[in-house]
């Protein structure tokens, strides 16, 4: 009576996949980032692979338990918590409030830069700290790990890889000198626009000077925020003849966090995989009071507004301005704000400490997004299909909502004019002009139109690192050339002499000849 139970068991045991669990070391970067690596840190999780994360003890978001991974506490601080990053926050917005001349963009940038130069220099003196703990690295070791998932945005993943000799897979969209491509791919300046100079990849003459300028620039950006830091610890740990970006170049897979409905058209590289919107899901049923209060809206539906997690609470004059605005328009708002309640605020708009996000974007009567631009946010509404209004603080948030603007999806005001008017003016052409909606729908259509989820694609490349122990034959060995090689500035100066000495022994040739003609026609007549 037993033998069918047993031959169905056995036959679910052969039919069934075998797991084979893999070891991941990963070492994030705290804050917003930390929400896209935890999504794959999740789903490596289900897929039955063991994970380990590094955090320093001044960790934000990362906990210390969890039942997705098990963590390994850094003793040494990073600074990156939420009263330093909060206070940055604010020092920016005032700046840029201040007005946009020459003087406070200068003051911004030297903000930026010196945020940046600090964030490096914390971040190599962290990694030499743990570079130095032998009982940490012994450890590490014996873990016997079979690679490396980290976020280049800081380089401690990236070195600790290096130094425990295991492969290496990026979770990025930019590294320690800017964005990811041009770390990796070829980046003709042509029509590749470095970020921020919000520029396409369709530019005059004008255009191109101003983008190789701010492309100086950036390198000048590099040489004092980076080349002094790590070029120090990297020659010390791993030899003079190592650059520290040979150690970015060499990951064995690239995940990009975006993809060419975000991105204008550029070259790219074998082991770059894009994962845009792969931290995207369907929209799950809202609770009874936040639902109740949606289908309050009727016909006219709603409007999102956050700024995400660096900006609590708005100056409150802007945030009385917005909630006039709000006031005005017959849509329901759901608004995550911390600050002082607006006096201004209408019996439309609900405000909340936090709010389901990717919920309420799924939501079929959501008709506006008001976001900061950060990428999440961003793809998020792509993904939805959901319109834009951008009120973009810092970082790469001008850059983004500068692409939606320029694919025709969203309408961006600088926070620092920002006021009842302007703002209202933008919520209504977003909200009554169908173009913004349409091109959305098909820019989200787009983003959906593939043969397999960007989380899988992102699992598969990360599975097939840890089978294969690497994927070096997807990585191109050009970071291994001088400048000189990789623009063939020796061959071509080879070849110009070669050039250059074959006409000087022709003119040789013909000065000689024509001199003997010459000398003997010369002895005849005389």
């Amino acid at each position: 009576m037993y033998r069918p139970t047993l031959v169905a068991l056995l036959v679910l045991l052969c039919s069934s996949p075998l797991v084979d669990g893999g070891k991941v070391l990963v070492y994030p970067v705290d804050g917003s980032a930390w929400i896209n690596m935890k999504v794959l840190i999740e789903e490596l999780h289900s897929r039955g692979h063991e994970i380990t994360v590094l955090r320093p003890s001044d960790s934000w978001y990362i906990k210390p338990e969890s039942p997705h991974y098990k963590s390994v506490k850094i003793n040494s601080p990073s600074g990156f918590d939420e009263e330093g990053f909060g206070s940055s926050v604010t020092t920016m917005l005032n700046m840029r409030r201040n007005g946009a001349s020459l003087w406070t963009r200068l003051s911004m940038e030297y903000e930026m830069v010196k945020e940046l130069y600090q964030m490096n220099e914390k971040m190599i003196q962290i990694m030499g700290e743990i570079f130095e703990n032998t009982e940490l690295m012994q450890s590490l070791n014996d873990a016997k790990y079979d690679l490396v998932l980290t976020d280049p945005f800081v380089g401690g993943g990236v070195l600790l890889s290096h130094r425990l000799g295991l492969p290496l897979v990026l979770n990025v969209r930019w590294t320690i000198q800017g964005e990811a491509h041009e770390a990796t791919a070829p980046s003709p300046l042509s029509y590749i626009p470095i970020p921020m100079t919000e520029l396409t990849d369709k530019m005059t003459f004008p255009q191109r000077v101003n983008n190789v300028i701010y492309y100086v620039y950036t390198c000048f950006q590099t040489w004092y925020i980076t080349d002094s830091t790590y070029k120090p610890f990297v020659h010390r740990y791993f030899g003079k003849d190592v650059h520290y970006m040979e150690l970015f170049q060499a990951a064995d897979i690239w995940l990009m966090r975006n993809d060419f409905t975000f991105e204008f058209p550029r070259p790219t590289m074998p082991n770059i995989v894009y994962m845009a919107g792969f931290q995207c899901k369907p929209s799950k049923p809202l609770s009874k009071e936040l639902e109740d209060f949606v289908q309050s809206s009727g016909e006219h539906g709603i409007i999102v507004m956050t700024l995400g997690t660096l900006v609590a609470k708005l100056p409150e004059d802007i945030a009385e301005d917005i909630a006039a605005a709000f006031a005005q328009l017959p849509q329901k708002v759901i608004w995550k704000h911390k600050g002082k309640r607006p006096s201004t605020l209408g019996n439309n708009t609900l405000l909340l400490d936090w709010l389901p996000q990717t919920d309420l974007l799924g939501h079929p009567k959501t008709r506006v997004f008001v976001a900061h631009g950060g990428t999440n946010g961003i793809q998020e509404a792509i993904y939805h299909g959901v319109p834009l209004v951008g009120l973009p603080l810092m970082f790469d948030q001008h850059d983004n909502f500068f692409r939606m603007k320029a694919r025709g999806v969203a309408e961006v005001l600088d926070i620092a004019t920002v006021n009842k008017d302007n703002f209202l003016e933008a919520l209504k052409k977003v909200l009554y002009e169908p173009t913004h909606r349409e091109k959305m729908k098909t820019l989200s259509n787009l983003h959906r139109d593939q043969p397999m989820k960007p989380l899988d694609r992102a699992m598969f490349w990360i599975e097939f690192v840890m089978r294969n122990k690497g994927a070096a034959h997807l990585r191109t060995e050009s970071y291994k050339m001088s400048k000189i090689q990789y623009y063939s500035i020796d061959v071509v100066a080879f070849l110009l002499a070669c050039v250059l000495l074959v006409f000087t022994i022709c003119i040789s040739t013909v000065m000689f000849l024509w001199r003997r003609v010459f000398c003997r026609s010369k002895v005849k007549r005389e």
